[in-house]
């Protein structure tokens, strides 16, 4: 797709992080664009941020969705059809998610499916409901955003990460399959993988408030499996006092977010430069690239505790 210009495109997890970045610069291309999210309070902030492409004749237009519930994707569907005047999409970005239900054995199993519905669910259902309008384009692509956890289920040897795991390993073989599938049944739409190492978005602490709340509103049960997860991996975590280990998460999860390597506005460059050059597999960030080659490297020892990663959490 040689240019964004003219085009439709759909954005899940539009309010914030990369999927923000992707809107804005999607509109700055003189890209129509539909996002979506679950906080209203998120839409109006991509809203105002695009506010440039906007006055400069963008249609740009935002929609609450739960991308879990196919009711809720079908529902968003009539009102992109509608508010941009069209039966056709050209661009899917498959891109909301959410991190949560890491322990199979010790996390609530709420927790777990919910992770699993968004990360995966959002992906396959984004895909089935939408399919028809990109169908109907002269020219369309689908980019499905995976993970670095696609491929390497760890975030270290100290530290489960499930779910989420389990939900991104799933994006990456569905969207390698539908490069056959669309070749073969219809070849006019592109597809892509996105696999993104450790990006500066907000993903961390909205995880946080929707299972916990504010780091600093958390339980005391949340306070103490906290304390236990981190004394795993330094002993003298156990002694820490439950405002230490509020203060603690509140500096990790702003840590994560502004500590990154790859900004989220970077990120979104790499994948739409990706999305031009037809690339079906979209490494981003050099960690990401850097972890791919490991574990192709040593498969099997890629989840010994020798391991060298950059997203080990070893201490």
């Amino acid at each position: 797709m040689d240019s964004f210009s003219g085009r439709i495109a759909l954005v899940t997890g539009g309010g914030s992080g990369i999927g923000r970045e992707l809107v804005r610069q999607l509109a700055d291309a003189g890209c129509h664009v539909a996002l979506c999210d679950l906080s209203q309070d998120a839409l109006d902030g991509t809203l105002d941020y695009c506010a440039d492409a906007r006055a400069a004749g963008v249609r740009i237009t935002a929609h609450v969705c739960d991308v879990s519930r196919e009711a809720s994707l079908e529902q968003l569907r009539g009102e992109v059809m509608a508010q941009h005047a069209t039966d056709h999409i050209n661009l899917l970005f498959n891109n909301a998610g959410i991190s949560g239900g890491q322990s199979f054995l010790n996390d609530p199993r709420e927790q777990w499916d919910r992770t699993f519905e968004i990360c995966w669910g959002g992906v396959y259902l984004g895909c089935r409901v939408f399919m028809p309008l990109l169908l109907k384009a002269s020219e369309g692509h689908i980019i499905n955003t995976s993970s670095v956890n696609g491929f390497w289920a760890c975030l270290g040897p100290h530290v489960e990460h499930t779910a989420y795991s389990a939900a991104k390993f799933a994006v990456k073989g569905f969207t390698e399959a539908l490069l056959t599938d669309m070749r073969l049944n219809a070849p006019h739409i592109g597809v892509s993988v996105v696999m993104p190492g450790h990006i500066g978005t907000p993903i961390a602490l909205n995880t946080h408030r929707m299972w916990v709340g504010e780091p600093e509103e958390m339980s005391g049960d949340a306070v103490a499996g906290t304390r236990e997860r981190w004394a795993r991996m330094d002993a003298n975590a156990a002694a820490m006092t439950d405002d230490m280990v509020r203060s603690m998460v509140r500096a990790s999860v702003e840590q994560f977010r502004d500590g990154a390597p790859t900004t989220a506005a970077q990120a979104a460059t790499t994948i739409l430069e990706g999305v031009q050059r037809n690339e079906w597999r979209i490494l981003v960030g050099e960690d990401a690239v850097a972890l791919d080659a490991a574990v192709r490297n040593d498969p099997v020892g890629a989840y010994e505790r020798e391991f060298n990663s950059p997203f080990s959490i070893n201490t």
